[in-house]
């Protein structure tokens, strides 16, 4: 009999009629567009009707950006111009209500997205970590910040300050995390944001628009919804949005970049796909090598910018190295995301498997062959990992970026093979090399770092820890979202400046010991 174990059962449908615009939140009367899950709650198979949000279009994207625009007041307004102690008061109260709702949020990760429990698990706990350690790195920000430079004889007090206001627009394979890692600095440096869920990955967010509501000052937060062409395109337009955030595919973010018509002005902080490579010299330790790539190529079904998306192995481990990687790869359970000890669980969107499937037509066209025995087998729901060997450059699943189950293998006789196709791809995030030579590791990785911005050396691609440096070469990203280095795109270096006289002396130190500017003091919080 099929059965959803009662935690996870969605009782009631989730229709989010209200949205956040200038501190209110107001209640839609207009069209809603149905969420549906591709998991299943019957035998037989059903797609499951979760709920509905809001259908907006231009006046309603139009409200948010002038509720925004008028929160951060060209700068003059309460939150750019805040303290730092009480912007961080604001963050607090916000993780605190955050951290009540992580039983629904988790919940509906696994249903509109598809993640496992465990794994949904973590990115709401890591999501929680990630803004503790952000209010952490703000206070040091703030501690480094508070003192007085003096060069030339010129004194200079020296801070970060915001930006402006922010469009930001989340992916659905981490629609809280790496949404979050773009949010969260955003907001503690004193920016204002209109903010639009991923299409996938939306309704989890419906608990937390009170708890943004009660914890920011008005307009500091906007949440709409709806189509990117519908509401971030006319606002995009306007000319109003000092920064871009989005993590998400380059042609959106070119798509838009071309919408604003000051784009000298615009700042971009992306996070955009990959082509991530495994490496496999002829001396790696092989076991380690096949689980490293199998984690790495098909964690939550491969759906992750840092995963593994092509392999290059040489060709005299070629044959061992496809033997053990595809028995793991059929030995991956699937099934739905509660389940223990699942591994592939159902695509969110419910055109990827056909499109996994033009994949693998393909190649086998071009002269490939699925080499593990359940490769391409289908459902309603998922088409199972294809491994596919020869893979040539002819093939769609070598130049594309495949972002599902589906996994290409080149062989390769001369290191230089892999490093020139690196060289003249698109994209430049990481890779993954797996050998024991230091002879061979270390000219390589002198190369590979100058292709792309993380060599992993025996592991499989990922972005933690999140204090570590998350950028990419070429189309993969614009500005560096680690913890430490996002407060930074979020912001820019202003300051300042006065002569050493005795006359600007008296009036510097009268202006800190007043303590009536939040700017200029040399106070910090421990």
């Amino acid at each position: 009999m099929y059965a959803i174990p009662t935690p996870y059962k969605i009782s009631a449908l989730l229709n989010q009629t209200t949205y956040l615009v200038g501190g209110e939140l107001k209640t839609w009367t207009g069209q809603m567009t149905d969420v549906y899950s591709t998991i299943s709650s019957t035998e037989v198979y059903k797609p499951t009707h979760l709920g509905a949000i809001p259908d907006m279009g231009e006046a309603a994207a139009l409200e948010a950006l002038d509720a925004a625009c008028e929160a951060y007041n060209q700068g003059q307004g309460d939150w750019p111009t805040m303290k730092v102690e009480q912007r961080i008061e604001c963050m607090e109260k916000f993780v605190t209500a955050f951290k009540e709702q992580r039983e629904t949020i988790v919940k509906y990760l696994m249903w509109e997205v598809g993640k496992t429990l465990e794994d949904s698990q973590k990115e709401f706990d890591r999501t929680v970590v990630y803004i503790y350690d952000t209010i952490e790195d703000y206070k040091k920000l703030d501690r480094d910040s508070a003192k007085f430079s003096k060069q030339d004889g010129v004194y200079a007090h020296i801070r970060r300050g915001p930006l402006g206001v922010v469009l930001c627009l989340g992916p659905y394979n981490y629609p809280l995390n790496e949404t979050f890692a773009l949010l969260i600095p955003a907001l503690i440096m004193g920016n204002a944001v209109i903010f639009k869920p991923a299409k996938h990955g939306v309704l989890l967010l419906s608990p937390l628009l009170k708890a943004f509501q009660e914890s920011f000052p008005k307009g500091v937060v906007n949440i709409i919804y709806g189509r990117g062409r519908k509401v971030a395109t006319p606002i995009m337009k306007t000319g109003r949005v000092d920064v871009l955030a989005l993590i998400g595919n380059s042609k959106s973010a070119i798509a838009l970049q071309d919408e604003h018509p000051n784009k000298n002005r615009l700042r971009l902080v992306l996070g955009l796909e990959a082509k991530n490579p495994a490496i496999v010299l002829p001396d790696a330790d092989l076991d380690l090598a096949v689980n490293e790539c199998i984690s790495g190529s098909l964690s939550f079904n491969g759906q992750r910018c840092t995963a593994l998306k092509v392999f290059y192995i040489h060709e005299d481990i070629i044959e061992e190295f496809n033997k053990r990687y595809v028995a793991k790869v059929d030995a991956l359970k699937f099934g739905n995301p509660w389940e223990e000890g699942v591994q592939l669980t159902p695509l969110p969107e419910p055109g990827k498997p056909a499109y996994i499937q033009e994949l693998i037509d393909d190649a086998l066209a071009k002269g490939a062959q699925i080499i593990n025995k359940k490769g391409g087998e289908r459902c309603e729901n998922y088409i199972f990992p294809a491994v596919l060997y020869p893979v040539n450059k002819t093939m769609r699943v070598y130049e594309e970026e495949q972002f599902g189950p589906v996994v290409p293998i080149l062989s390769f006789k001369d290191i230089q093979e892999p490093l020139n196709d690196m060289a003249d791809s698109n994209y430049g995030q990481q890779v993954s090399l797996f050998g024991n030579d230091i002879n061979s590791l270390a000219p390589l990785i002198d190369t590979l770092v100058n292709l792309v911005c993380r060599v992993n050396l025996n592991s499989s691609c990922q972005r933690g820890p999140d204090v570590f440096p998350f950028t990419g070469r070429k189309d993969s990203a614009v500005a560096t979202l680690s913890v430490h280095d996002a407060l930074r795109s979020f912001s820019i270096r202003t300051f300042v400046a006065a002569k050493d006289n005795p006359y600007n002396q008296k009036i510097l130190s009268d202006l800190l010991a007043s303590g009536k500017s939040n700017f200029m003091s040399t106070d910090y919080i421990l």
